[in-house]
């Protein structure tokens, strides 16, 4: 039996209540935002209340990426932490996707005067989110492949390489010291992968996207959450995408029935569970020639 089999129970419930904590706003601040930490000079991390969050220092201003759970306490906290390493203004706030956990104090960055940038199918899929409050949309979104943030001296590059834990995701790569930051198409841990379906995310083209990512020149990677990973952790996360693909392509092969299909792949060896709250469309894509 493998270990997915024996959760299997679990599974679909596990999933939703992963998304879940994205859908509703942080109010009591259950989830602290930790002490902000450097990565490479100029570029720093916040940890907790939500996804992790990146702070680039220029000489002109500062630029975010997420902003976390929406709450007072938490955007004061994260700001608290911003402050610590430069008193100079937060000019842009990047968001990686349309998850609370990345984008629920947008209003409070509007607020202040920040220019929030988004791809347009993140803010697409804020249109049909079930949350309560929406976060804000962005106030300047971009189509197509990339977007570039300019401030001072510094280039940010924003990349969307395709669909992958949404249809809106960004990758934020930062060209002179080699870091990109990559949000939930890079998960940490026994937190397995996530495709949310119902906000454009898919299994099948996630492989094409690490691709991408691996032919940028880092060598440092910040996930959605977790610690910073080297670009040899990226490229194992890549093979055991491919494993588990291969492995559920063989299965709808085989005729195994769509309401089985998850307990018949072999997961045992990954080292954590693949989250697939819908597998309708799961199912489709893995059937398609």
């Amino acid at each position: 039996m493998t270990a997915l089999k024996r959760v299997f129970g679990l599974t679909l419930g596990a999933a939703i209540a992963a998304v879940a904590p994205a859908q509703q706003p942080n109010k009591g601040g259950r989830q602290p935002v930790e002490p902000i930490r450097l990565v490479k000079p100029g570029l720093y991390l916040i940890a907790g209340a939500g996804a992790n969050s990146e702070v680039r220092v220029t000489g002109e201003g500062l630029i975010v990426v997420d902003g976390k759970l929406g709450g007072e306490t938490v955007y004061d906290d994260l700001m608290a932490q911003v402050k610590s390493v430069s008193n100079l203004p937060v000019k842009y706030l990047i968001v990686t996707h349309h998850h609370a956990d990345h984008t629920g104090n947008n209003d409070k960055f509007r607020a202040a005067g920040v220019e929030i940038i988004g791809h347009e199918n993140l803010k697409k899929n804020l249109e049909t989110y079930r949350a309560n409050p929406v976060p804000a949309p962005p106030t300047v979104t971009y189509a197509g492949t990339s977007h570039t943030v300019r401030l001072g001296a510094i280039e940010v590059q924003v990349d969307h390489f395709g669909r992958a834990h949404t249809s809106g995701d960004s990758v934020v790569y930062f060209p002179d010291l080699k870091v990109v930051a990559v949000s939930d198409v890079v998960t940490t841990g026994a937190t397995g992968p996530l495709a949310d379906y119902a906000g454009g995310g898919s299994f099948a083209e996630w492989p094409r996207v690490l691709d991408s990512i691996l032919k940028l020149d880092f060598d440092a990677c910040i996930p959605g959450n977790g610690g910073v990973l080297t670009k040899a952790d990226v490229q194992a996360y890549k093979a055991k995408i491919e494993t588990f693909l291969s492995r559920a392509k063989e299965a709808v092969r085989n005729g195994v029935p769509k309401d089985q299909l998850l307990s018949e792949i072999k997961t045992d060896d990954l080292g954590w569970m693949p989250r697939v709250p819908v597998v309708d469309p799961f199912y489709a894509e893995l059937s398609q020639k």
